[in-house]
């Protein structure tokens, strides 16, 4: 599967969980597969296909062969995007975006899936598959892999032993675990993930992963563009991107800091 069909698969499982999700708010007869193909003029075998992937990522759910409801993961990405740092993360994209003019992302991982929390305003356009919610993989993307900044060798090969690298992502993907760490080594002496045609073909992504205050990653920031566009600054792009992220991690501190002296407090 090329990218491009990923990203069709990615658009239209965000408008199967949309679907099953506004039901559910207004109180609607939920549906099965067949009422969800119909709804959303999709052929009934692709919409059991994304569906089966959408329970497995946990943003749907279904109790044997009835209809689908929103699953636990929809709520937790949910609470994600209103978290004070993630509402905070608007201004630092739209900085990174103001400074260079390329897309700019905040996303974390769940599992071997990257999951997109906030876009910059001119990634998510009208029409555009990329929206909060939008899942692709870890190994071939720069924001996937600044996630993995912390993981060693063993750890990305039982993270990755089971997923199928064929046909994933544009030319640059690697196509092993051992691939994976290879790049990831090559990236961590660099100091930030550059991801070279990994994901979309003419796509370069510069990444940094975004750390609390203890030190754990939280998510993963990074920015888009063409190699030319990348390739003209990139170390002026790297030190803003670097400096956005450190902001990041100090803001989820701060709030959850004031959280817990308002909990105390009450």
């Amino acid at each position: 599967m090329d990218s491009s069909s990923e990203a069709s698969s990615m658009a239209q499982g965000l408008r199967i969980v949309r679907l099953v999700a506004d039901r559910e708010k207004w109180g609607r007869r939920l549906l099965g597969v067949s009422q969800l193909a119909s709804e959303l003029d999709m052929e009934q075998s692709r919409v059991s296909r994304l569906t089966q992937e959408l329970c497995e990522l946990g943003l749907l759910e279904r109790v044997e062969r009835g209809p689908f409801r929103t699953g636990p993961r929809f709520f937790s990405l949910a609470a994600a995007l209103n978290a004070g740092w993630v509402r905070e993360s608007r201004t630092e994209l739209e900085a990174l975006v103001a400074s260079f003019g390329l897309r700019a992302r905040v996303s974390v991982r769940e599992g071997f899936r990257v999951i997109l929390l906030r876009a910059s305003s001119n990634d998510a356009v009208p029409g555009s598959f990329v929206k909060p919610g939008m899942v692709t993989p870890v190994w071939c993307t720069g924001s996937g892999r600044a996630l993995l900044w912390d993981e060693q060798q063993p750890a990305v090969q039982a993270l990755l032993q089971d997923v199928n690298f064929i046909g994933v992502g544009g030319p640059g993907a690697a196509h092993s675990p051992q691939e994976v760490a290879e790049l990831m080594d090559r990236d961590r002496a660099r100091g930030f993930i550059v991801a070279e045609e990994e994901f979309e073909h003419g796509v370069y992504e510069l990444a940094v992963p975004v750390r609390t205050a203890e030190g754990s990653i939280l998510a993963a920031l990074s920015v888009l563009g063409s190699r030319a566009e990348i390739a003209s600054g990139i170390d002026d792009i790297v030190k803003a991107l670097t400096a956005a992220a450190e902001r990041l991690g100090s803001c989820e501190g701060r709030i959850r800091g004031a959280a817990g002296r308002k909990d105390r407090a009450g």
